[in-house]
């Protein structure tokens, strides 16, 4: 029964991202058309590639939208949580109907989700748990159910029984983060030469007064310049590219000038091939040679 389970998954599901990859695993042990499975936080983890904090919050956004159910009064194998799809079961007992013809129904009795078996799940190893779960920790469905099932977050255990599972993290590496050139908070990241240039930036430029110190063209320079040095950079976040671009101009010198000397000529020109003093013995010749307006 875990392919139909895992069929209603792909064509009806409306998770996205680790929560389906978490509705899939727990699908894919779905025993028998009731669609109940069983799992464990950290096999679930395991599984997905992700932490088991991800895992977590998948599970309680899959029991929010309806998905899923935790059944807290029953456990599975080594104490794990039992878990169904009410609405993958509902699906697979409709279709059973209409295949073996049995009686219609009425319309309220076909919308509701089939009643639990729990003898038919004991061949399983899913039974009763002896000792109820405390009720501060029920959290009520947002629809009612029939049957014996309530729905709640995931409970909160301590270690993992697989080592290599991180207890907290970003969620599986394969999957983006919610934007990989969008990330796991929704950060965009870019390469050094897709990062352009925002408008905050160019407005600091302007305050710290580096556009006036090296001029449009020095300042398109050391753009230039940066952009080389980082060419090879791995993709960042535009904000980091951003701080990183402010002290690479920050620290940029403004274009050499060329020295222009006086000569005795009464012009300037460049004094290519003399030496400084020569340069220094030029400028104060053509300085006494210039007319001070006070001669006879």
């Amino acid at each position: 029964m875990s392919s139909e389970a895992r069929e209603w998954v792909w064509d009806h599901s409306s998770s996205r991202g680790t929560a389906r990859l978490v509705l899939l695993s727990i699908a894919d042990r779905v025993v028998d058309e009731q669609c109940v499975s069983w799992a464990s936080l950290s096999s679930l983890a395991k599984r997905t590639r992700a932490s088991v904090s991800t895992v977590r919050e998948a599970i309680d956004r899959l029991v929010h939208a309806g998905e899923l159910e935790q059944l807290d009064d029953l456990t599975g194998p080594q104490r794990s949580t039992v878990y169904r799809l009410p609405l993958a079961a509902k699906a697979v007992a409709e279709t059973t109907e209409e295949e073996e013809e049995a009686d219609q129904t009425s319309e309220e009795e076909s919308e509701a989700t089939p009643a639990l078996r729990i003898s038919a799940l004991r061949r399983c190893g899913i039974r009763p748990r002896e000792v109820p779960e405390s009720p501060t920790r029920v959290r009520k469905p947002v629809v009612p159910e029939s049957g014996r099932s309530r729905r709640k977050p995931a409970p909160r255990r301590t270690g993992n029984r697989h080592s290599d599972v991180p207890e907290t993290g970003t969620q599986n590496r394969s999957e983006p983060d919610l934007n990989r050139s969008t990330s796991s908070g929704g950060v965009a990241v870019l390469s050094a030469a897709e990062w352009q240039v925002d408008p905050a930036t160019q407005t600091w430029t302007r305050q710290q007064g580096h556009l006036d110190r090296l001029g449009e063209q020095g300042l398109a320079a050391a753009d230039a310049k940066w952009r080389a040095h980082r060419a090879d950079f791995k993709p960042r976040p535009a904000a980091a590219w951003a701080a990183d671009w402010r002290s690479w101009v920050a620290r940029e010198h403004p274009p050499a000038r060329r020295n222009l000397y006086a000569v005795p000529d009464g012009g300037h020109r460049p004094a290519h091939g003399m030496t400084r003093a020569e340069a220094h013995q030029a400028a104060l010749i053509a300085a006494l040679d210039e007319s001070t307006g006070t001669e006879g």
